[in-house]
């Protein structure tokens, strides 16, 4: 008896430890990834030759708001680009995830004759691409999208990986409940829209958070297909006012104080603008994450 108490209270000891040291990693890791954010929005209100001087630091070298000013210079442009940025986020994610999450069922389905042919022509995509000329092409020429919001977000509605991974999800599910509901009536729109997008909840927030945040990063298609600054998004504003200061750095014939130009901070001042408000909308997604990703990994 006494040994068995004795064993009894190593074994917790040896569980407090091992939970001190899980935790005191998962710290180190959180701090890691924390620790940068914070460095990146104190270096956007720090004084531009302060940072210089002194580098970068979990508070403000020398508070500043230079390269918000900066940016507020053209609070129109910017106004413009956000909402520009906004409709095409939206647009895109609520289209494409209703394309991708339409075709990734009907691949799933094992009376489908055509299954195995279009999931081989939906992978073959992710390995061979058309290439850049004759996609320009096909958008400005052939689908007549220049100089039009649609080509911010129609070319890219559809992603072959997103779709096997709802392939992958939506055969995880039995087919006994689709046999169900076939039994009690319900035709193959129904089963859809009643049955596979309840359960598909994970998946869909896991491939729309992740298409919302390419959408919301794009830039070059901004600049490749559109030539109004009426259609620039967030990002290719911000890259082209970054490109102006640099030139304007580098030029010879402006004579003006570094003071003036604050291109480190400014830089700064960038992420947290491009990066703030999914900042806000990632913690209401994070809990589809693991089980979007994993559910249907090994089977299908």
């Amino acid at each position: 008896m006494g040994i068995s108490v004795e064993k009894t209270g190593r074994l917790k000891k040896e569980h407090r430890s091992y939970n001190f040291f899980v935790h005191l990693i998962f710290i180190i890791l959180c701090a890691l990834i924390v620790v940068p954010f914070i460095i990146i929005l104190m270096a956007s209100i720090s004084d531009e030759i302060s940072l210089i001087r002194e580098g970068y630091w979990i508070w403000p070298r020398g508070f500043s708001l230079n390269a918000y000013e900066l940016i507020a210079q053209n609070s129109t442009q910017l106004i413009r680009s956000y909402t520009v940025t906004i409709i095409t986020t939206l647009a895109g994610t609520v289209l494409g995830l209703w394309l991708m999450i339409t075709m990734g069922y009907v691949l799933s389905r094992k009376d489908y004759r055509y299954g195995n042919f279009l999931s081989f022509y939906v992978f073959f995509t992710m390995l061979f691409r058309g290439g850049l000329v004759p996609t320009y092409i096909l958008v400005t020429k052939w689908l007549g999208m220049h100089n039009t919001i649609f080509a911010l977000f129609v070319p890219a509605l559809v992603n072959a990986f997103y779709i096997l991974m709802v392939k992958g999800f939506l055969k995880s599910i039995p087919d006994a409940i689709f046999e169900s509901a076939k039994i009690d009536g319900a035709g193959e729109f129904r089963i859809f829209t009643r049955i596979v997008i309840p359960l598909s909840a994970p998946a869909i927030a896991t491939i729309g958070l992740l298409s919302a945040l390419g959408f919301w990063n794009e830039w070059f298609a901004s600049i490749l297909y559109t030539d109004s600054n009426q259609l620039l998004t967030l990002q290719a504003m911000l890259h082209r006012m970054l490109n102006s200061i640099q030139f304007l750095s580098l030029s010879n014939n402006v004579s003006l104080s570094s003071s003036m130009l604050p291109q480190n901070t400014f830089r700064m001042a960038m992420c947290v603008l491009a990066v703030g408000p999914l900042l806000l909308v990632f913690p209401f997604f994070q809990r589809f994450f693991t089980r979007g990703l994993t559910v249907g990994s090994v089977k299908g």
